[in-house]
C-alpha cells in the first residue's frame, strides 16, 4: 500500500521553487485555491442577489469555482495538466460512484427498515426532491475537492498510502465535530466513510469516483428520504422517521450516526481497498 518517498528537494533549487514544492505549503495553497473562489462565489450571491433568485446557479457556480481553482492551483504549483478533475471521460467514474453510494446507502436503509427502525410515513411533493440537489453536487465536489484531491494526494505523495489514508480519516471525522447533535458514534462514522471515499479515490486517481459516492449518499438521505445528514435539518422527498435506540437509528444526527452505517462503509472501504490492491 505505500508509494515510493520521493526525492529530498535539492537545497541547489532556487528557494522560490523548493517553497513551492513544500508539502505543507503546497496543503494550504491548494486549500485556498479550492476554499478562497468558493467562498468569494457563495458571499456575493448572498449580498448581491435577492433570496428567491438564488436558486440552484449560485451552487453550481461555486462548484465550478472551486475546480477552476484547483486546476490554477496544479499547473501554478504542480505544472502540468489536472488530469484528476477532467471533465472529458468523467462520466463512467461518477456513474460508479453513484452506484456505490446507492448501494450502500439502500443496504443501510433495508437493514433500518427491516429492524424497525425507519419507517416510511408517506410523501410530499415530488418537487421537494429537487430543492438540496444543486447544494450537495457542491458539498460532493467542494469536500472531494479539499479531502481527496488536495490532503490526501499531495500527502500521499510525501509519506505514503498508509500515512495518508490515518491523516485523512482523522481530518475528515475532525472537520464534522462541530455538527450539531454529533455522537462519538457519528464521529467514527464520519471517518470510516472518509476512509471509503479515499478507497474510491484510489480505485480510478480521480475526483469522480468519490464525487458521485459521497452526492449519492448525502443527496438520497437529504433529498429523497428526508432524513437528517450530519446533523443537518431533515428535507426532501418522504417523511422517513427514524425509531429505537441512537446507536441504531442515529438519532437526531441522521443514520450517519448509526452503527449500521459503521458497518455498511466499513464493507465498502474494505472491498475497495482490497479491489485496488
Amino acid at each position: 500500500m505505500q508509494q515510493a518517498m520521493p526525492a529530498p528537494l535539492s537545497p541547489s533549487l532556487p528557494w522560490r521553487t523548493r517553497l513551492a514544492r513544500n508539502t505543507f505549503v503546497r496543503v494550504i495553497a491548494g486549500i485556498a485555491c479550492v476554499m478562497g473562489p468558493f467562498i468569494l462565489a457563495m458571499l456575493l450571491a448572498q449580498k448581491l442577489v435577492p433570496a428567491e433568485a438564488r436558486i440552484v446557479w449560485h451552487h453550481l457556480l461555486a462548484a465550478a469555482l472551486s475546480l477552476g481553482g484547483y486546476r490554477f492551483f496544479v499547473r501554478r504549483f504542480e505544472q502540468r495538466a489536472a488530469s484528476e478533475i477532467e471533465l472529458r471521460g468523467a462520466l463512467p467514474g461518477l456513474l460508479r460512484g453513484l452506484g456505490i453510494g446507492t448501494a450502500i446507502s439502500v443496504s443501510v436503509v433495508a437493514i433500518l427498515a427491516a429492524a424497525g427502525s425507519l419507517t416510511i410515513a408517506g410523501g410530499g411533493n415530488v418537487g421537494a426532491a429537487f430543492k438540496p440537489l444543486s447544494e450537495q453536487v457542491m458539498v460532493a465536489v467542494m469536500e472531494e475537492l479539499l479531502f481527496r484531491a488536495v490532503l490526501f494526494r499531495i500527502i500521499e505523495a510525501r509519506w505514503g498510502t498508509l500515512t495518508s489514508l490515518l491523516v485523512n480519516v482523522l481530518l475528515f471525522a475532525v472537520a464534522h465535530l462541530s455538527n450539531e447533535h454529533v455522537t462519538a458514534l457519528a464521529v467514527l462514522n464520519t471517518g470510516v466513510a472518509g476512509l471509503g471515499l479515499c478507497a474510491g479515490w484510489l480505485l480510478t486517481r480521480n475526483l469522480w469516483l468519490p464525487v458521485g459516492m459521497h452526492f449519492a449518499w448525502n443527496y438520497l438521505f437529504d433529498g429523497v428520504m428526508g432524513v437528517p445528514v450530519s446533523g443537518h435539518a431533515a428535507r426532501g422527498w418522504l417523511h422517513v422517521q427514524l425509531s429505537g435506540p441512537d446507536w441504531l437509528s442515529g438519532g437526531a444526527y441522521g443514520v450517519e450516526g448509526s452503527l449500521i452505517t459503521l458497518l455498511a462503509w466499513g464493507a465498502a472501504a474494505a472491498w475497495m481497498l482490497r479491489a485496488r490492491a
